[in-house]
């Protein structure tokens, strides 16, 4: 793979710490093959990060004007809008940092999010009542086309995939 003209951190074949443009070697010293910093926030990683990045301005957004304006009409439902928020503004963190911290800070706020969805989604189905407002995960994010169903399953998919390039760092 040799130097990247950006002077991103690259390795070799042999898993050798390839040198950046300015000479300096990868912090650390050789590392495994792909276990480059940044590893899960590259290619289709960043996608994910960016979705998840509208998703926690959306409900960010969303959460600030219903409890500054509707926080009477439905307690619990604008509170788990703000809880969503939190959470992808944690997950869309975590997701574009490096290292097994992260990554682990990572997996728990897509598993959360994952286990809203679920509860939240499945109350609002059997009992509507609950939720007299809809929340970003009500009926499984039905108001944002089942995003909020499908991005922590994506979410999971990708941590699940570099779950060896995280052991790899932690190895290092």
């Amino acid at each position: 793979m040799g130097r990247s003209s950006a002077g991103m951190n690259r390795h070799d074949a042999t898993g050798e710490a390839a040198h950046t443009s300015d000479g300096a070697g990868v912090a650390g010293g050789t590392q495994e093959p792909g276990a480059s910093a940044g590893t899960l926030s590259r290619g289709p990683g960043r996608l994910l990060i960016a979705v998840y990045g509208v998703f926690a301005l959306a409900a960010t957004a969303r959460a600030a004007f219903q409890l500054a304006t509707k926080f009477d009409e439905a307690p619990l439902a604008y509170v788990l809008t703000a809880v969503a928020a939190l959470v992808y503004v944690f997950a869309t963190v975590s997701l574009s940092r490096s290292g097994v911290r992260w990554y682990r800070y990572s997996l728990a706020a897509v598993s959360l999010e994952l286990i809203g969805v679920l509860t939240v989604g499945t109350l609002s189905v059997v009992d509507p009542v609950l939720f007299p407002a809809d929340t970003v995960w009500s009926v499984y994010g039905r108001g944002y086309g089942f995003v909020p169903l499908i991005l922590p399953v994506l979410g999971l998919w990708w941590l699940y995939r570099h779950r060896a390039v995280t052991a790899a760092n932690r190895r290092t």
